[in-house]
């Protein structure tokens, strides 16, 4: 139980950090929100106690969490473009920035939930994706979450409990107040070319297959890490966090062209061009192991892609 539990929230203003921390104040807790305001959507935590800082300030990360009975980290340089934009910045954020965060948690025996990614596992291997699938990642991306694994895993062992999220891809939109919160990801943009009658671009071959979930099932799913790491046991576990539901990039458009079709009465067009990016991985599977978060958790998904997306452009219309 979260209740009168007061947990820090890094990343506090993103995509994720910010449907997090409502997840959290929903729950009775006491939040932290935490943010550098560097790439914020949210930058307003009326509920919570909002700290402006960077998380590569080791002293002042310490004093906002001299407090704090545990920590959800998703404050990062998120996606490869983002990174490969940047990439100084990006290892200094993602590596150096964890570090701080799991060195204070070593220190001070508290929890520590992480969002780590898929990116880490590179091309798959073995089926179903399991926490224990080799780690080759192919981004600086994949390759700063691989570093951070390492370092949460090293500083837990004997010292605090944590949970490390192996997230798949995220979609859907989420509210804040009087803010609707998204993320540039494939089906969310789909979505928005289909209210624009814009073509739905697929980068070739369209066989990209990944596992899909809500952004807002991931939140709970925080919420449930959050709930049993404060009674767990020392070390750190890592836990693939999907819905099961895996598409590939040509399934997403095909469906988005047919509920358009069916919500609005047309079809917009798919257009293929060669992908930009040479280092996404192309399998035709993306199986995903879900029983682990619901064995560990009690976590099951609630959103589905078809029902997100038909609700979506069912709402444009009204």
């Amino acid at each position: 139980m979260l209740d009168s539990r007061r947990i820090a929230v890094t990343g506090a203003g993103g995509y994720i950090g910010s449907r997090v921390v409502r997840e959290f104040l929903d729950a009775g807790a006491d939040v932290v929100a935490i943010d550098d305001l560097s790439g914020h959507q949210i930058s307003a935590f009326p509920d919570a106690r909002f700290v402006e800082l960077d998380i590569r300030d080791e002293e002042r990360l310490e004093t906002a969490l001299s407090d704090v009975d545990a920590v959800c980290h998703l404050a990062a340089i998120s996606g490869i473009p983002d990174c490969e934009g940047d990439p100084d910045r990006a290892f200094s954020v993602n590596v150096q920035g964890t570090e701080n965060l799991a060195w204070y948690c070593h220190k001070q025996g508290i929890p520590l939930a992480f969002a780590s990614s898929m990116a880490v596992i590179g091309e798959p291997i073995e089926f179903p994706i399991g926490a224990e699938h080799p780690r080759d990642p192919v981004s600086l991306y994949g390759l700063t979450k691989k570093m951070n694994e390492d370092d949460i895993h090293d500083l837990a062992e004997g010292s605090f409990p944590a949970h490390l999220f192996l997230t798949a891809n995220l979609y859907g939109t989420h509210e804040f107040g009087d803010a609707t919160i998204g993320k540039e990801t494939v089906i969310n943009i789909f979505v928005r070319r289909a209210l624009e009658s814009k073509p739905l671009t697929v980068h070739r071959p369209g066989t990209q297959t990944f596992d899909f979930i809500h952004v807002n099932d991931v939140a709970r799913a925080y919420r449930h890490s959050l709930s049993a790491l404060l009674d767990g046991d020392y070390g750190a576990t890592d836990i693939p966090l999907a819905s099961g539901e895996q598409l590939s990039v040509t399934d997403v458009a095909e469906l988005i062209q047919q509920v358009c079709a069916e919500e609005r009465g047309y079809e917009p067009k798919i257009e293929y061009v060669e992908d930009p990016r040479e280092s996404q991985p192309t399998g035709p599977d993306f199986t995903v192991d879900t029983a682990t978060a619901r064995d560990r958790l009690g976590f099951e998904t609630e959103h589905t892609v078809e029902g997100t997306v038909r609700q979506a452009l069912r709402r444009a219309n009204q």
